[in-house]
């Protein structure tokens, strides 16, 4: 089988079919700024599908992530609990508004913030809760939210791999204030680099538009509601070209379909690693009955760091590119500089440690993730 494949790439971004032809139509419109008639289809195409009050897209999600930073007011003093076992963009948001990362450690099964860990941090500092569903699979929203309510305080849900899946009947990004959203090339739905705010309380929407349009009213002259625009709070610009907005419509016309292929290739791997689970030898992801995947990712954690690297090594070997995934964040040089240690977060730590994401994207073949398969097992066994 070996000779039948070239190399096989952690990611590889792929077409719809209609991609080219709407990037054709926004530059023949004549206009392809930002909130040209691709970024409002999206817009709207969003906020149809997932009952959303508000979606604006940006270009990318930590600009998004920022974005709700300012609409959250935070400044220094402010705390925001979060995980660390996630990207950089989720804390850099509030920590360039000076407020202060208060890390809680996640949980073993779905690798997600411990919502058992959130009240006992709660101080009267604590403005937000920035939660992040990891994989495409739900944190448990229910009690954070009831948390959140309880103490006065806002959440912030970072969906970046969350786009189209649900936690119970709620679509991830529409149950906290704010939801943010991650076209990157990686991602399930893509233009290259992307984002979008969702929001939902209407008290931000007005705001939302000026702070995403340089601090201006420009959105409410575009709608023919002021007769000219001009300066009125923080802002910057956080919009992308109606040509990757083009790009990104012909992918959120096919999120369902793009759902359906990856749910195959997600399910294709966890029934031929079962066996691997049984030995004892790798753990295999958890989705819980509440969560409604959108299959972002397919990851298994080995025994020990060693027995990972080892079958990374061995992939790669193959000439397939597996990859390990986040550096927790309370570890890291600036974690330090803020006072974090290793040992805060066992969970996290061991986690980042033992954690492996296999090769997954929408256009993988049967032949391939055969392969993949094949010599997984081969490696894994290898390094018992």
């Amino acid at each position: 089988m070996k000779e039948m494949i070239s190399k096989i790439p952690f990611n590889k971004p792929s077409f719809t079919g209609k991609e080219l032809d709407y990037i054709r139509e926004s530059v023949l419109s004549g206009g392809i700024s930002g909130d040209g008639i691709y970024t409002k289809k999206c817009h709207e195409l969003m906020e149809r599908k997932f009952n959303a009050k508000k979606v604006l897209l940006t270009t990318s999600c930590t600009h998004a992530l920022e974005l709700a930073a300012l609409l959250l007011d935070l400044k220094e003093g402010d705390e925001v609990i979060v995980p660390s076992y996630t990207f950089v963009s989720t804390v850099n948001a509030f920590v360039l508004r000076g407020a202060k990362p208060i890390f809680i450690d996640i949980r073993q099964d779905t690798k997600n913030i411990d919502e058992n860990l959130i009240e006992s941090k709660i101080t009267k500092n604590t403005k937000a809760i920035f939660v992040v569903h990891y994989a495409g699979v739900a944190c448990e929203m229910d009690r954070i939210m009831d948390i959140a309510k309880r103490h006065n305080i806002l959440v912030v849900e970072d969906a970046a791999q969350g786009v189209n899946a649900k936690y119970k009947e709620k679509y991830l990004g529409t149950i906290g204030t704010f939801g943010c959203y991650s076209f990157h090339e990686t991602k399930n739905f893509m233009c290259g680099e992307g984002g979008a705010i969702v929001i939902n309380d209407e008290r931000f929407i007005e705001r939302a538009e000026i702070i995403r349009e340089k601090g201006t009213d420009r959105s409410k002259f575009a709608r023919g509601e002021v007769d000219k625009y001009t300066w009125q709070d923080l802002g910057s610009s956080y919009l992308p070209s109606d040509v990757l907005a083009a790009f990104l419509y012909a992918q959120l016309e096919n999120m369902d379909r793009i759902n359906k292929t990856r749910q195959t290739i997600y399910e294709r791997y966890l029934m031929n690693l079962q066996e691997l689970e049984k030995a004892e030898v790798v753990k295999l992801p958890v989705i819980p009955a509440d969560c409604i995947s959108n299959y972002h990712m397919f990851y298994m954690l080995t025994k020990n760091k060693q027995a990972r690297n080892n079958l990374i090594s061995a992939l790669e070997k193959n000439g397939i590119k597996s990859v390990f995934h986040y550096i927790p964040l309370h570890t890291s040089p600036m974690g330090k500089k803020l006072g974090c240690k290793m040992g805060d977060l066992p969970v996290t730590e061991d986690i980042s440690e033992r954690l492996l994401r296999l090769p997954f994207y929408n256009d993988m073949t049967e032949l391939e993730q055969n392969f993949i398969l094949e010599m997984v097992k081969n490696g894994v066994m290898a390094c018992r």
